[in-house]
């Protein structure tokens, strides 16, 4: 009854008649790795890739919709997100192994579940994964890489429920990949993916995933709040070298940091505000395209009201 009486306070744009579980004003900060920011309208956790559809089907025309996973990658603004939230839980984190080393995956399985499947199947050439924190959704949908492979590399094709829930299945060439790109459209949700890799020993795979987490251990801030790779690679040069050449290590913005043992990080290291973190990133722009002339790109998603 509370969900129908604030479907009806909100104009009566959100169905309300789900199998999963839809909360009003819900708040965010808990659910992304910068502990920081603003509640959603409506947050909501289908039951199955059905449920989702039908209530993307009958979301009032022109209703913001955002897909949330891990909540890595991501700041949200502390004035919060506006219409809907959906967030894949446990429903949609399966990975099951198919013929030809394809593995068909869940839009909310964790990147490490994914590698670690393929690990034990023998499949090589997805161990990167290990080292992407994210889930197959979010990655698909950016182009997530690292260790010098992306999952255009490895992606077959993805089931997509798009705004007004019509579910289609998108081969790999439609996304039209880029460096941490796809042309998904807003409010477009990545459900499931199939990703291909080739045949390989076991025991290789998980040595070079073990050095992938250790190379990851030493080199960033894995134990803050933090939000990953801050800023895109530009064409030939590191984030992080700019912003060191900058002089920006260690800078502070309110309890937002530069990260001292990795420049591309920004950290919150207690009570800082998404404003404090997002001014600190313009701030390191700043004073990059000031001492370089090189105008570093976001590849934190920012997202949400001022």
């Amino acid at each position: 009854m509370r969900q129908a009486d604030e479907a009806a306070a909100a104009g009566g744009a959100i169905p309300t008649d789900v199998r999963g579980a839809l909360k009003a004003d819900a708040p965010l900060a808990k659910l992304v790795w910068f502990k920081s920011g603003g509640k959603a309208d409506w947050l909501f956790e289908p039951a199955d890739t059905e449920d989702l559809t039908t209530f993307m089907s009958r979301l009032a025309p022109g209703t913001p919709v955002m897909a949330l996973g891990l909540g890595s990658n991501l700041i949200i603004r502390d004035g919060g997100v506006p219409g809907v939230v959906v967030r894949l839980g446990k429903p949609f984190a399966s990975v099951e192994v198919k013929r030809d080393c394809v593995i068909e995956c869940g839009g909310g399985a964790p990147g490490i579940l994914v590698a670690s499947q393929a690990r034990d199947a023998g499949i090589a050439g997805l161990e990167f994964l290990r080292g992407i924190p994210g889930t197959v959704g979010g990655f698909v949908r950016m182009n997530g890489g690292a260790y010098g492979r992306e999952v255009a590399d490895i992606l077959v094709d993805c089931d997509v429920v798009l705004p007004g829930g019509t579910l289609v299945t998108l081969p790999v060439e439609d996304l039209d990949y880029s460096y941490r790109h796809s042309r998904l459209p807003d409010g477009a949700v990545v459900v499931a993916a199939r990703l291909k890799g080739v045949p390989g020993d076991p025991a290789e795979i998980g040595a070079e995933m073990d050095r992938i987490g250790a190379a990851r251990e030493q080199s960033q801030p894995l134990r803050t709040k933090t939000g990953g790779s801050t800023f895109k690679n530009p064409e030939g040069g590191k984030a992080w070298q700019l912003v060191d050449e900058a002089g920006c290590r260690g800078l502070t913005m309110g309890d937002a940091q530069v990260s001292e043992k990795h420049t591309n990080f920004l950290i919150n290291k207690g009570e800082a505000t998404s404003a404090d973190i997002e001014g600190l990133g313009e701030e390191v722009r700043r004073r990059v395209a000031e001492k370089t002339g090189v105008t570093l790109e976001w590849e934190i998603k920012r997202v949400g009201r001022w």
